[in-house]
């Protein structure tokens, strides 16, 4: 199946109307598991689309994390992050090189939302943070 046939199902999914932007940054989180930054994309995407803008690409996001196709993750001080891997996982930042990993294999009961009558909890993130396996042997 060829990779923009695949995006726009993926974006149909989600009841998100395939654009040639919307598509591109779809397409993007799908092939680059990386928890990229609007940066990120922006500057991966602008030199194939010279008419996108960094406000297209946040808007996109937007709109994706409206529909639950991807998370933001905040657990990076400087970005946002954004994961196209919706499933209940947690994340480990390298202080050392600030790549993101996701952590799969915690016990279901981790990620179950406690209730509380002072407030209402929506979701919950877990996340580590450390130095990487890669950073340790440089």
């Amino acid at each position: 199946m060829n990779s923009t046939l695949h995006t726009h199902r993926y974006l149909l999914q989600y009841a998100i109307k395939p654009s040639v932007q919307r598509t591109a940054v779809m397409d993007y989180l799908l092939k680059n598991r990386t928890h990229p930054t609007i940066d990120e994309i922006y500057t991966a995407l602008s030199p194939s689309m010279p008419t996108l803008s960094k406000t297209t690409v946040y808007n996109t996001l937007n709109l994706f994390l409206e529909k639950g196709a991807v998370q933001a993750l905040v657990i990076d001080e400087k970005n946002a992050r954004y994961d196209i891997d919706t499933s209940a996982h947690a994340h480990f930042i390298c202080k050392k090189c600030g790549k993101v990993y996701d952590i799969f294999g915690l016990k279901p009961e981790v990620f179950e939302l406690p209730q509380n009558p002072n407030f209402t909890i929506d979701s919950v993130e877990i996340a580590y943070s450390g130095t990487c396996n890669a950073c340790k042997e440089s």
